[in-house]
Protein backbone atom coordinates (compact mmCIF):
# COMPACT_ATOMS: atom_id res chain seq x y z
CA UNK A 1 0.00 0.00 0.00
CA UNK A 2 3.01 2.28 -0.35
CA UNK A 3 1.42 3.63 -3.57
CA UNK A 4 -1.90 4.43 -1.90
CA UNK A 5 -3.95 7.01 -3.79
CA UNK A 6 -7.32 8.43 -2.80
CA UNK A 7 -8.26 8.62 -6.45
CA UNK A 8 -8.21 4.83 -6.72
CA UNK A 9 -11.23 4.63 -4.41
CA UNK A 10 -12.94 8.00 -4.75
CA UNK A 11 -15.84 8.30 -7.21
CA UNK A 12 -14.98 11.34 -9.32
CA UNK A 13 -16.55 10.32 -12.63
CA UNK A 14 -19.14 7.93 -14.02
CA UNK A 15 -18.24 4.40 -12.95
CA UNK A 16 -19.29 0.79 -13.49
CA UNK A 17 -19.08 -1.41 -10.41
CA UNK A 18 -18.03 -4.34 -12.55
CA UNK A 19 -14.75 -2.51 -13.20
CA UNK A 20 -13.85 -2.59 -9.50
CA UNK A 21 -12.34 -5.40 -7.44
CA UNK A 22 -13.92 -6.71 -4.27
CA UNK A 23 -10.49 -7.69 -2.91
CA UNK A 24 -7.06 -6.13 -3.33
CA UNK A 25 -3.84 -7.95 -4.07
CA UNK A 26 -1.95 -7.33 -0.83
CA UNK A 27 1.42 -8.53 0.38
CA UNK A 28 0.63 -7.51 3.95
CA UNK A 29 0.01 -10.22 6.49
CA UNK A 30 -2.62 -9.81 9.21
CA UNK A 31 -0.10 -8.42 11.73
CA UNK A 32 1.02 -5.74 9.28
CA UNK A 33 -2.57 -4.71 8.56
CA UNK A 34 -3.29 -4.40 12.30
CA UNK A 35 -0.10 -2.40 12.86
CA UNK A 36 -0.92 0.06 10.10
CA UNK A 37 -4.52 0.42 11.30
CA UNK A 38 -3.37 0.99 14.88
CA UNK A 39 -1.18 3.90 13.81
CA UNK A 40 -4.02 5.48 11.86
CA UNK A 41 -6.67 5.18 14.56
CA UNK A 42 -4.33 6.79 17.09
CA UNK A 43 -3.72 9.71 14.72
CA UNK A 44 -7.46 10.01 14.05
CA UNK A 45 -8.17 10.04 17.78
CA UNK A 46 -5.68 12.85 18.33
CA UNK A 47 -7.16 14.78 15.41
CA UNK A 48 -10.63 14.41 16.89
CA UNK A 49 -9.42 15.92 20.18
CA UNK A 50 -8.06 18.93 18.31
CA UNK A 51 -11.26 19.22 16.25
CA UNK A 52 -13.28 19.21 19.48
CA UNK A 53 -11.25 22.13 20.84
CA UNK A 54 -11.38 23.93 17.48
CA UNK A 55 -15.20 23.64 17.51
CA UNK A 56 -15.84 24.55 13.87
CA UNK A 57 -16.43 21.19 12.18
CA UNK A 58 -18.30 17.96 12.72
CA UNK A 59 -17.63 14.79 10.72
CA UNK A 60 -20.27 12.50 9.22
CA UNK A 61 -19.12 9.05 8.13
CA UNK A 62 -21.68 7.13 6.07
CA UNK A 63 -21.38 3.35 5.69
CA UNK A 64 -23.36 1.38 3.11
CA UNK A 65 -23.06 -2.20 1.97
CA UNK A 66 -24.87 -5.50 1.70
CA UNK A 67 -25.49 -7.60 4.80
CA UNK A 68 -22.27 -9.09 6.27
CA UNK A 69 -20.05 -6.58 4.42
CA UNK A 70 -18.29 -5.66 7.66
CA UNK A 71 -19.75 -2.31 8.68
CA UNK A 72 -20.31 -3.17 12.36
CA UNK A 73 -16.86 -4.62 12.96
CA UNK A 74 -15.25 -1.70 11.13
CA UNK A 75 -16.91 0.77 13.49
CA UNK A 76 -15.58 -1.20 16.45
CA UNK A 77 -12.03 -1.44 15.13
CA UNK A 78 -11.50 1.96 13.50
CA UNK A 79 -12.98 4.08 16.28
CA UNK A 80 -11.77 2.10 19.31
CA UNK A 81 -9.18 4.73 20.33
CA UNK A 82 -11.61 7.65 20.13
CA UNK A 83 -12.85 9.42 23.21
CA UNK A 84 -16.30 7.74 23.56
CA UNK A 85 -17.87 11.18 23.90
CA UNK A 86 -16.37 12.17 20.56
CA UNK A 87 -18.16 9.68 18.30
CA UNK A 88 -21.83 8.68 18.09
CA UNK A 89 -23.04 5.72 16.00
CA UNK A 90 -26.53 5.62 14.50
CA UNK A 91 -27.85 2.39 13.01
CA UNK A 92 -30.87 3.26 10.90
CA UNK A 93 -33.42 0.49 10.68
CA UNK A 94 -36.93 0.44 9.24
CA UNK A 95 -38.56 3.81 10.09
CA UNK A 96 -40.81 3.65 13.14
CA UNK A 97 -44.28 5.20 13.40
CA UNK A 98 -42.96 8.54 14.68
CA UNK A 99 -40.35 8.80 11.94
CA UNK A 100 -42.97 8.01 9.29
CA UNK A 101 -44.97 11.03 10.44
CA UNK A 102 -42.11 13.22 9.15
CA UNK A 103 -40.28 13.44 5.84
CA UNK A 104 -37.75 10.70 5.17
CA UNK A 105 -34.71 12.89 5.94
CA UNK A 106 -36.01 14.11 9.30
CA UNK A 107 -34.44 11.36 11.40
CA UNK A 108 -31.10 11.88 9.68
CA UNK A 109 -31.10 15.60 10.43
CA UNK A 110 -31.62 14.77 14.11
CA UNK A 111 -28.58 12.47 14.09
CA UNK A 112 -26.09 14.88 12.50
CA UNK A 113 -22.87 15.40 14.49
CA UNK A 114 -22.35 18.30 16.84
CA UNK A 115 -19.36 20.51 16.14
CA UNK A 116 -16.25 18.76 17.39
CA UNK A 117 -17.74 15.27 17.09
CA UNK A 118 -17.97 12.36 14.67
CA UNK A 119 -21.26 10.73 13.75
CA UNK A 120 -21.28 7.35 12.01
CA UNK A 121 -24.37 6.40 10.01
CA UNK A 122 -24.44 2.59 9.86
CA UNK A 123 -26.76 2.48 6.87
CA UNK A 124 -27.65 5.98 5.82
CA UNK A 125 -30.18 8.26 4.19
CA UNK A 126 -29.34 6.36 0.99
CA UNK A 127 -31.56 3.52 2.12
CA UNK A 128 -34.30 5.80 0.76
CA UNK A 129 -32.81 5.41 -2.71
CA UNK A 130 -31.90 1.76 -2.33
CA UNK A 131 -34.24 -0.48 -0.36
CA UNK A 132 -37.23 1.53 -1.57
CA UNK A 133 -36.13 1.02 -5.18
CA UNK A 134 -35.95 -2.74 -4.68
CA UNK A 135 -39.18 -2.70 -2.66
CA UNK A 136 -41.14 0.38 -3.86
CA UNK A 137 -44.16 -0.70 -1.81
CA UNK A 138 -42.30 0.64 1.24
CA UNK A 139 -42.87 4.17 -0.07
CA UNK A 140 -46.59 3.75 0.61
CA UNK A 141 -45.83 3.79 4.36
CA UNK A 142 -44.76 7.44 4.05
CA UNK A 143 -48.32 8.58 3.24
CA UNK A 144 -47.15 10.98 0.54
CA UNK A 145 -49.60 13.19 -1.38
CA UNK A 146 -50.49 11.69 -4.75
CA UNK A 147 -48.94 8.29 -3.97
CA UNK A 148 -51.77 5.83 -3.46
CA UNK A 149 -50.15 2.73 -4.98
CA UNK A 150 -46.84 1.61 -6.49
CA UNK A 151 -47.98 2.60 -9.98
CA UNK A 152 -48.01 6.23 -8.84
CA UNK A 153 -44.23 6.15 -8.22
CA UNK A 154 -42.88 7.44 -11.50
CA UNK A 155 -39.18 7.95 -12.52
CA UNK A 156 -39.50 11.64 -11.67
CA UNK A 157 -40.12 10.66 -8.04
CA UNK A 158 -36.67 9.07 -7.77
CA UNK A 159 -34.97 11.92 -9.60
CA UNK A 160 -36.48 14.31 -7.06
CA UNK A 161 -35.07 12.19 -4.23
CA UNK A 162 -31.62 12.30 -5.75
CA UNK A 163 -31.89 16.08 -5.91
CA UNK A 164 -33.19 16.31 -2.33
CA UNK A 165 -30.37 14.20 -0.93
CA UNK A 166 -27.74 16.14 -2.86
CA UNK A 167 -29.24 19.36 -1.50
CA UNK A 168 -29.27 17.91 2.03
CA UNK A 169 -25.56 17.14 1.83
CA UNK A 170 -24.77 20.49 0.21
CA UNK A 171 -26.55 22.25 3.06
CA UNK A 172 -24.75 20.42 5.86
CA UNK A 173 -21.30 20.67 4.27
CA UNK A 174 -21.74 24.42 3.83
CA UNK A 175 -22.49 24.61 7.54
CA UNK A 176 -19.42 22.82 8.84
CA UNK A 177 -20.12 19.09 8.46
CA UNK A 178 -17.37 17.11 6.75
CA UNK A 179 -19.00 14.23 4.85
CA UNK A 180 -17.39 10.99 3.68
CA UNK A 181 -19.41 8.07 2.34
CA UNK A 182 -18.11 4.51 2.00
CA UNK A 183 -19.62 1.73 -0.07
CA UNK A 184 -18.40 -1.73 1.00
CA UNK A 185 -18.13 -3.61 -2.26
CA UNK A 186 -18.32 -7.31 -1.44
CA UNK A 187 -18.68 -10.27 -3.79
CA UNK A 188 -21.79 -12.41 -3.67
CA UNK A 189 -19.62 -15.46 -3.05
CA UNK A 190 -17.97 -13.83 -0.03
CA UNK A 191 -21.39 -13.01 1.42
CA UNK A 192 -22.33 -16.68 1.04
CA UNK A 193 -19.25 -17.70 3.05
CA UNK A 194 -20.04 -15.21 5.82
CA UNK A 195 -23.69 -16.24 6.05
CA UNK A 196 -22.69 -19.90 6.25
CA UNK A 197 -20.21 -19.05 8.99
CA UNK A 198 -23.01 -17.42 10.99
CA UNK A 199 -25.11 -20.54 10.69
CA UNK A 200 -22.28 -22.92 11.58
CA UNK A 201 -20.80 -20.96 14.49
CA UNK A 202 -23.01 -21.07 17.59
CA UNK A 203 -21.46 -17.82 18.84
CA UNK A 204 -22.60 -16.00 15.71
CA UNK A 205 -25.96 -17.64 14.99
CA UNK A 206 -27.78 -14.77 16.69
CA UNK A 207 -26.61 -12.51 13.85
CA UNK A 208 -28.35 -14.58 11.21
CA UNK A 209 -31.68 -13.47 9.80
CA UNK A 210 -33.75 -15.23 7.17
CA UNK A 211 -34.30 -11.75 5.77
CA UNK A 212 -30.64 -11.75 4.72
CA UNK A 213 -31.38 -14.63 2.36
CA UNK A 214 -34.45 -12.89 0.98
CA UNK A 215 -32.49 -9.74 0.15
CA UNK A 216 -29.67 -11.82 -1.32
CA UNK A 217 -32.13 -12.83 -4.00
CA UNK A 218 -32.23 -9.20 -5.14
CA UNK A 219 -28.43 -8.92 -5.40
CA UNK A 220 -28.34 -7.73 -9.01
CA UNK A 221 -31.00 -5.09 -8.34
CA UNK A 222 -29.07 -3.78 -5.35
CA UNK A 223 -25.86 -3.54 -7.38
CA UNK A 224 -27.68 -1.66 -10.13
CA UNK A 225 -29.11 0.88 -7.70
CA UNK A 226 -25.83 1.22 -5.79
CA UNK A 227 -24.11 2.05 -9.06
CA UNK A 228 -26.71 4.71 -9.81
CA UNK A 229 -26.31 6.21 -6.33
CA UNK A 230 -22.54 6.36 -6.65
CA UNK A 231 -22.78 8.07 -10.02
CA UNK A 232 -25.42 10.62 -9.06
CA UNK A 233 -24.45 11.62 -5.53
CA UNK A 234 -20.65 11.69 -5.32
CA UNK A 235 -19.07 15.13 -5.40
CA UNK A 236 -16.02 16.90 -4.00
CA UNK A 237 -17.74 17.98 -0.77
CA UNK A 238 -19.59 14.72 -0.11
CA UNK A 239 -17.62 12.03 -1.94
CA UNK A 240 -18.26 8.31 -2.21
CA UNK A 241 -15.44 5.78 -1.84
CA UNK A 242 -15.68 2.21 -3.14
CA UNK A 243 -14.00 -0.07 -0.59
CA UNK A 244 -13.05 -3.65 -1.58
CA UNK A 245 -14.73 -5.52 1.27
CA UNK A 246 -13.90 -9.21 0.84
CA UNK A 247 -10.88 -8.70 3.15
CA UNK A 248 -12.23 -7.09 6.32
CA UNK A 249 -8.82 -6.15 7.71
CA UNK A 250 -7.81 -4.36 4.54
CA UNK A 251 -11.19 -2.63 4.29
CA UNK A 252 -10.73 -1.21 7.80
CA UNK A 253 -7.27 0.05 6.94
CA UNK A 254 -8.52 1.70 3.73
CA UNK A 255 -11.38 3.51 5.46
CA UNK A 256 -9.07 4.79 8.21
CA UNK A 257 -6.45 5.84 5.66
CA UNK A 258 -8.97 7.67 3.51
CA UNK A 259 -10.44 9.42 6.55
CA UNK A 260 -6.98 10.55 7.64
CA UNK A 261 -5.97 11.80 4.18
CA UNK A 262 -9.22 13.72 3.67
CA UNK A 263 -9.27 15.31 7.12
CA UNK A 264 -5.82 16.79 6.56
CA UNK A 265 -7.42 19.11 4.00
CA UNK A 266 -9.28 21.02 6.71
CA UNK A 267 -7.75 23.89 8.75
CA UNK A 268 -8.22 22.41 12.23
CA UNK A 269 -5.95 23.79 14.94
CA UNK A 270 -5.83 23.89 18.71
CA UNK A 271 -7.12 27.19 20.13
CA UNK A 272 -4.40 29.68 21.04
CA UNK A 273 -4.45 31.38 24.43
CA UNK A 274 -4.78 35.15 24.38
CA UNK A 275 -1.72 37.27 25.05
CA UNK A 276 -3.48 38.61 28.13
CA UNK A 277 -3.89 35.11 29.59
CA UNK A 278 -0.28 34.24 28.80
CA UNK A 279 0.93 37.44 30.47
CA UNK A 280 -1.07 36.64 33.61
CA UNK A 281 0.13 33.02 34.02
CA UNK A 282 2.29 33.82 37.02
CA UNK A 283 -0.55 35.69 38.68
CA UNK A 284 -2.92 32.76 38.10
CA UNK A 285 -0.39 30.33 39.58
CA UNK A 286 0.01 32.51 42.65
CA UNK A 287 -3.75 32.70 43.14
CA UNK A 288 -3.99 28.91 43.00
CA UNK A 289 -1.15 28.44 45.48
CA UNK A 290 -2.92 30.70 47.97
Amino acid sequence: MENFSLEDYKVTKQIKLSDYKTELDSFWDDDKKEEELDQLRNKLSEWQDIMYAHNRYGVLIGLQGMDTSGKDSLIREVFKEFNPRGVVVHSFKTPNSTELEHDYLWRHYLALPEKGKFAVFNRTHYENLLVTRVHPEYILNENLPGIENVADIQPEFWENRFEQINNFEKHITQNGTIVMKFFFYMSKNEQKKRLLKRLEDENHQWKFSSGDLKERGFWDDYMKYYEEILNKTSNEKAPWYIIPADDKDMARYLVAKIMWEELQKYPVNEPVLSEKDKANFEMYKEQLRK
